[in-house]
């Protein structure tokens, strides 16, 4: 079994929900427990990716989660969305 290249995911899967696609950037950082991406964008396409009450952003970290290799000492992956406000 190969291992998902998970960057490539979470790029197939939020291009199409922005409004520009050129200015999403992702980058990761690897914690003691999580192999963490945060998720730059247009700040007009905050919005979008978030979703009404958080609901867009679960679903991506629903699927990019259970994307992951499942082995006993795999890191879990954690998925931010910068949304430039703070």
């Amino acid at each position: 079994m190969t291992e998902t290249d998970i960057e490539a995911l979470i790029r197939s899967l939020v291009t199409p929900l922005l409004n520009r696609p050129d200015a999403l950037s992702i980058t990761q950082d690897d914690s003691g427990r999580y192999h963490q991406y945060i998720v730059d964008v247009d700040p007009g396409d905050v919005g979008r990716l978030i979703g009404r009450q958080g609901h867009v952003a679960a679903a991506l970290r629903t699927v990019v989660e259970g994307a992951r290799f499942r082995r006993s000492n795999s890191k879990k992956v954690r998925l931010l969305i910068n949304d430039h406000r703070h």
